[in-house]
């Protein structure tokens, strides 16, 4: 009696046969590719949910640059406007589901208008650094004044000198504070800081990138 041929399948031409330890490695590999697919697919969709979330925060004028569909910007609107945390939370997903509907190029184009955001924010946060540390200079020394000029040449500098002597005196005539407690600055303090942020400000406007 003839013997049965063994059962199997082909591989590129190469048969295996089932129950062999090729077949045993290839289940495995097999295996192995399907949930390695899936753990990448779960990563991707909880990219796409983190970026949608990231829509809420992103400026108008950012957003409106944008060609997404009507029903992610209704979603991202109306995700805005709830206060319960349940249906934010629900309403967030519906966001990423949408999300995942996109195009890898509509994704990217929000991924780079989320950074510039991140890098607008960046430079402001810096400006404002720059603008206390120029304040205490020009209250702390008069040669302050001439390096100022470098920054705004046109500067009202009447102005700026009386806002420089008056913020001086309202530091000598204020009391120690007491520990733990917010030091008052007073009004001249306060206009100083602005004069010098919308320097900077317009110095930045003013320099091409």
């Amino acid at each position: 009696m003839p013997r049965k041929p063994p059962k199997g399948y082909f591989v590129k031409g190469h048969f295996v046969a089932y129950g062999s330890e090729e077949d045993a490695e290839l289940k495995r590999a097999a295996k192995w590719d399907a949930e390695h697919s899936k753990t990448d697919l779960k990563k991707h969709s909880a990219h796409l949910q983190t970026v949608g979330e990231q829509l809420l925060t992103l400026k108008a004028s950012l957003l409106q640059r944008l060609t997404l569909p009507d029903a992610l910007l209704d979603a991202v609107a109306e995700a805005k406007r709830i206060s319960d945390f349940e249906g934010r939370r629900r309403q967030l997903q519906y966001v990423g589901k949408l999300m995942r509907r996109l195009d890898e190029d509509q994704v990217a184009a929000i991924e780079a208008a989320i950074a510039e955001q991140h890098q607008g924010s960046a430079a402001e946060t810096q400006r404002l650094h720059e603008a206390e540390r120029w304040r205490e200079r020009l209250i702390a020394d008069d040669a302050a004044l001439d390096a100022w000029r470098d920054v705004e040449p046109q500067a009202d500098w009447q102005r700026l000198r009386a806002l420089v002597r008056q913020a001086r005196k309202d530091a000598e005539a204020r009391p120690d504070t007491a520990p733990g407690q917010a030091q008052r600055q007073g009004r001249a303090y306060r206009e100083l800081f602005q004069h010098v942020r919308a320097a900077l400000d317009a110095r930045a406007d003013s320099t091409p990138e």
